[in-house]
């Protein structure tokens, strides 16, 4: 019995929550109150994914810009043409 109390609860839980996204999305448009999870969770990913690959074109660019620095940085070494006595 407990159980059963339990999952409807969550299901009212669940239901009440999309209705509450689905006024804030359309607000009074009642023609247009359904929203596929699918294209939620497909945006979400392109975003997580934008955010990814922006972050490992900045590690690359930050890193080959340290490494250009570096190399710069160093002094060249030195040779001599004239035998030493």
């Amino acid at each position: 019995m407990a159980r059963d109390y339990d999952v409807q609860l969550l299901e009212s839980v669940s239901v009440r929550r999309r209705r509450l996204r689905d006024a804030f999305l359309f607000g009074t448009q009642a023609s247009r109150r359904s929203y596929p999870e699918n294209v939620g969770r497909f945006v979400a990913s392109v975003t997580i994914s934008a955010v990814l690959a922006a972050g490992c074109v900045g590690y690359s660019f930050i890193r080959h810009h340290l490494a250009a620095q570096e190399a710069t940085s160093r002094p060249a070494p030195v040779t001599t043409t004239a035998p030493v006595r």
